[in-house]
């Protein structure tokens, strides 16, 4: 798994949204351990406490659960990290319509750049 963390912002909610993500696309698979917090830790350069927050926040979700002495496991209940991904989507897609609304495209134009640009999804 790649982990793309942006420490400008708070590392908590990053990690969390990705393993949603992964967990959502089954890069991670049900009932499947996951790593370990330290070497989670050691893997993205942050705190083990950031990521046992993190983790403690899947939990309370219901995306993962653990076992105590054994570790973290994905949970089968994977509608919710799938939730979080519809929810991401939506939000990166109302800030790219946003910024592309300040530099002067409205949806149309938008849609229309993006098919030039990266061709029609629909051909």
């Amino acid at each position: 798994m790649q982990w793309v963390i942006n420490k400008s912002y708070p590392i908590c909610p990053q990690i969390f949204e990705q393993i949603c993500v992964a967990i959502a696309n089954q890069e991670l698979k049900l009932h499947e351990k996951i790593f370990s917090v330290r070497e989670l830790a050691v893997t993205i350069g942050v705190n083990p406490n950031t990521i046992q927050k993190s983790f403690e926040l899947l939990e309370t979700q219901g995306v993962i659960y653990s076992i105590r002495g054994s570790g973290w496991y994905v949970s089968d209940n994977i509608e919710i990290a799938k939730k979080v991904v519809d929810e991401l989507k939506a939000k990166k897609t109302e800030a790219y319509f946003s910024e592309m609304k300040q530099l002067g495209y409205d949806i149309e134009s938008t849609i229309k750049y993006l098919n030039e640009r990266y061709g029609n999804s629909n051909e």
